[in-house]
């Protein structure tokens, strides 16, 4: 035997002998299935990526326990970003490159999935389910991209149809990151506010990770707006709501689900009394439902959060898909099995087409009422 035949041999050996020679897929053996995550595990925004890693880690558990998929054990690979795009990119070509995973699953924030989004495009990987409304991830439809939470500019047009109907208000100001999260929710303030022939009655901005709000707010004094779009993180909105009481702006404050409702109501205590967050999952206390009963059974108490349902609610549409992509999955089998989703989930209904790679389109409104936020119908002084 030649040298050179002799080298071939024994690549041929090592690839039958690897776990993963089974298949030409990513991230899949004949034992284990690898998933990765990136999102903030630390600083302003890591109750969001905390609560979407602990609600995938429970119901992957809960598979696991009953013998995977198709016999696979299904993995998580997880990474702190702390809310900084640089870090997303960084750690993300790192999960794609290095730890060669199937897809990537639970981020959180808009200017995240900018940085991260070329680079699984790039790599044809999947890119599922994140923490963000913003448009560039639904429009135009994108093959490898799905998302199951309904979008911003729904969660805007929910929050200032209950402001202009309920409350009757016209002058609503815009308090926002200086993102492109702050553009995203401007773009679906804006344009909820047009159909009802008003506008945005006054801006002004704060850096992304920056508590230091006493500028924006003594701008806002000046206008006096009767309410004011929050787009931010939860302890900046609890800094805004104690510094405009501070300085006497009388306004309320409304902002949708990326705040981090547990989170922000811990931080701003009575302060958030009377603050409306638009959500894009039911209740994570609602036991009525099949789906919060075996949520709360599968997650540590001490996790129970909407981010944390929302991580749950979109494992259990990863396991699903998966199942039906079959025992030898594929990118193209396991987007296929998506795009045929068409499920109730115990109380939540998550619906994909070809054209259409948004799930949901639910948007409930909630009230920060005495430490809890309450599902309401309706707006009120």
């Amino acid at each position: 035997m030649t040298l050179r035949q002799l080298l071939h041999s024994l690549a041929v050996t090592c690839l039958l002998l690897s776990p993963f020679a089974a298949t030409a897929e990513n991230g899949v053996s004949a034992t284990e299935l690898r998933v990765g995550m990136v999102n903030a595990q630390s600083g302003p925004a890591a109750d969001l990526g905390l609560g979407m890693h602990s609600g995938v880690l429970g119901y992957f558990a809960r598979i696991n326990a009953a013998g995977g998929v198709h016999g696979r054990k299904l993995v998580l690979i997880n990474m702190d970003d702390g809310y900084e795009p640089e870090r997303t990119a960084e750690q993300t070509r790192l999960l794609v490159k290095t730890h060669k995973i199937f897809a990537l699953l639970g981020y959180v924030g808009t200017p995240t999935s900018r940085a991260a989004l070329p680079i699984a495009q790039q790599a044809q990987m999947l890119y599922l389910f994140p923490l963000t409304g913003a448009e560039f991830l639904r429009t135009p439809a994108k093959p490898e991209v799905f998302n199951i939470r309904a979008s911003y500019i729904e969660e805007a047009e929910r929050l200032v149809q209950h402001a202009t109907e309920d409350l009757g208000l016209q002058r609503i100001a815009i308090l926002m990151q200086d993102d492109s999260f702050g553009e995203a929710v401007k773009s679906g303030l804006s344009g909820a506010l047009h159909k009802r022939g008003l506008q945005i009655d006054a801006q002004t901005r704060i850096q992304r990770n920056s508590l230091e709000v006493d500028k924006a707010i003594e701008t806002l004094r000046s206008t006096q707006p009767q309410a004011v779009f929050f787009v931010g993180t939860h302890r900046q909105l609890a800094a805004a709501i104690k510094k405009a009481k501070a300085v006497g702006l009388k306004t309320r404050f409304i902002t949708v689900s990326f705040i981090g409702t547990e989170e922000f109501i811990r931080e701003a205590g009575s302060d958030a009394n009377g603050v409306y967050i638009s959500q894009v999952v039911p209740s994570p206390h609602d036991r009525s439902l099949k789906l919060v009963q075996n949520y709360q059974a599968d997650v540590d108490p001490q996790n129970i959060s909407h981010a944390s349902l929302e991580g749950y609610i979109g494992a259990m549409v990863f396991v699903q898909a998966l199942r039906n992509a079959g025992k030898a999955p594929t990118r193209e089998r396991f987007i296929d099995a998506l795009e045929h989703t068409d499920s109730d989930l115990g109380g939540f209904k998550v619906r994909f087409s070809r054209t259409d790679h948004q799930g949901s389109e639910a948007v409930f409104l909630t009230r920060v009422e005495n430490g809890q936020a309450i599902t309401v119908d309706k707006m009120r002084d």
